[in-house]
């Protein structure tokens, strides 16, 4: 990968500037609250819509594959559906400090858990398993999941850099049970210490649509109808962890949360000549449930890069 095409990637993209909104934000919500902060957020997404060019190009690639794949064509892009997309993302935002502030109250939470598994996750007291979700809706929500009556801490496995920077926002926000852990690369430290925290009773998430930017093993799947590369390192995760996989989504619907979970596999097991054609057929499933749920809700997947030229520059 050539170093302008780093700088397309989502990580070289957001991991300057995240932290810092994501403090900004935190710290003017609790001053000032929502309704205050609203028009100064909406207004600094406003600038991002107009001057960032990549993130437009993006959202509307998205767009018009969805539209595409779906036969819907109401979701083809324009500029309104595209600015929509940049202030659900303003929305979401909030409600991610509001759910990093205990601000969610259970009657906003709607859930689809024919399985069984937010009981599990609220007894504690057992192995933990792992939630695969993705930047669809609020994942943070899993916090509420964990803490609303709940025994179980959840750690967000994911590739930024400032992991520990936001662990202390999440400290100064009273997410007391809720815990962010790199995991860019899969070292043996690493497998130790999650292997650990699931002997321990800890659930473990990761969202299973992006790829980091140093040295990930991807694999192509069909999603939206086009090729797109997803990371492995979920899937290869739970196999070496032994642990049961979930898939767990959670979408905005008015002033609604809806929390979708359901179980993906018990255990991930693989000889060595079967493990790639298995990694490949979880990233297939995994990529074919994210895809209805975005027809779910079109607005509310928040990949703001070019997802799949992703796939054709790891073909160079």
């Amino acid at each position: 990968m050539s170093q302008a095409q780093r700088n397309l990637h989502w990580a070289a993209q957001r991991e300057r500037g995240s932290f810092a909104l994501m403090k900004f934000t935190a710290w003017a919500l609790r001053l000032l609250g929502r309704r205050a902060i609203t028009p100064l957020l909406y207004l600094i997404v406003l600038y991002f819509y107009l001057f960032g060019r990549s993130a437009r190009e993006s959202i509307r690639t998205y767009q018009r594959h969805l539209a595409n794949w779906s036969g819907r064509g109401e979701l083809a892009p324009s500029a309104r559906s595209v600015y929509r997309q940049f202030m659900a993302f303003a929305d979401a935002l909030l409600d991610k400090i509001d759910v990093w502030n205990g601000r969610i109250d259970p009657s906003q939470l709607e859930v689809d858990d024919p399985h069984g598994i937010r009981p599990q996750i609220w007894a504690g007291g057992q192995r933990g398993q792992m939630l695969v979700g993705a930047h669809l809706g609020n994942l943070e929500v899993c916090r509420a999941l964990a803490e609303i009556g709940g025994k179980a801490r959840m750690n967000i496995l994911v590739h930024t850099r400032h992991a520990e920077r936001f662990n202390r926002l999440l400290d100064e926000s009273g997410a007391s049970n809720l815990r962010l852990i790199q995991v860019s690369e899969l070292d043996p430290a690493i497998m130790l210490e999650l292997s650990r925290r699931l002997e321990d009773g800890e659930w473990l998430a990761i969202a299973g649509d992006r790829v980091p930017l140093h040295g990930a093993r991807t694999a192509t799947a069909d999603f939206l109808g086009q090729p797109a590369a997803f990371p492995q390192g979920p899937w290869l995760l739970a196999g070496l962890l032994e642990c049961p996989v979930n898939l767990l989504f959670c979408l905005k619907h008015g002033e609604r949360y809806r929390i979708h979970l359901h179980p993906f596999a018990e255990r991930i097991r693989w000889r060595r000549s079967e493990r790639d054609a298995i990694v490949q057929q979880c990233v297939q499933r995994y990529a074919d449930q994210l895809a209805a749920r975005c027809l779910e809700a079109p607005l509310q997947w928040f990949n703001f890069y070019p997802f799949w030229n992703a796939h054709e520059r790891r073909r160079t």
